[in-house]
């Protein structure tokens, strides 16, 4: 087979450190153009990208070059860059370390760029961790609740 051909949707979530609500929304249109940019000059295509003040969901249809990890690493190390070099929060920001990747078919894209679009709506009734925990049940993913979120005592 002369070419390879894929279509990879994975829908990352990712936090920041402590759960912390340092994206401010004057900033957060910005912060989620930028990421975008961060993504899809690794060849990869932005379905949909939004999130709260303390974490960030993105539905991504990831090129076959590079890797999950590799893709969260960089777009939580150059976004971080960005958000310290504007002087945008007080103190240190930092993502946590880990993520959340859950993959999905076609015929899902519609429902979680709609998800991901919706997250106010979303968290009127549910925290993050609440949020995060029910991805995780639902897609059948073990796991250790003290391990989930890093707690400020965990520095």
């Amino acid at each position: 087979m002369a070419n390879t051909y894929s279509q990879l949707y994975i829908h990352l979530v990712f936090a920041v450190k402590y759960r912390g609500g340092f994206i401010a929304e004057s900033w957060q249109q910005e912060l989620y153009q930028y990421i975008v940019g961060v993504i899809e000059n690794r060849s990869h295509k932005v379905y949909a990208i939004g999130g709260m003040k303390d974490h960030i969901h993105i539905l991504v249809s990831m090129s076959p070059k590079q890797s999950v990890s590799e893709l969260v690493e960089e777009t939580k190390r150059a976004s971080t860059l960005w958000i310290k070099q504007r002087h945008l929060v007080d103190g240190n920001f930092a993502w946590q370390e880990g993520y959340g990747a859950f993959s999905y078919g076609q015929s899902q894209v519609s429902n979680v760029v709609n998800y991901i679009r919706n997250q106010k709506q979303h968290h009127t009734g549910k925290t993050m961790k609440e949020e995060y925990i029910d991805f995780l049940k639902i897609f059948g993913i073990e796991y250790d609740e003290r391990y989930v979120f890093q707690s400020v005592d965990a520095d």
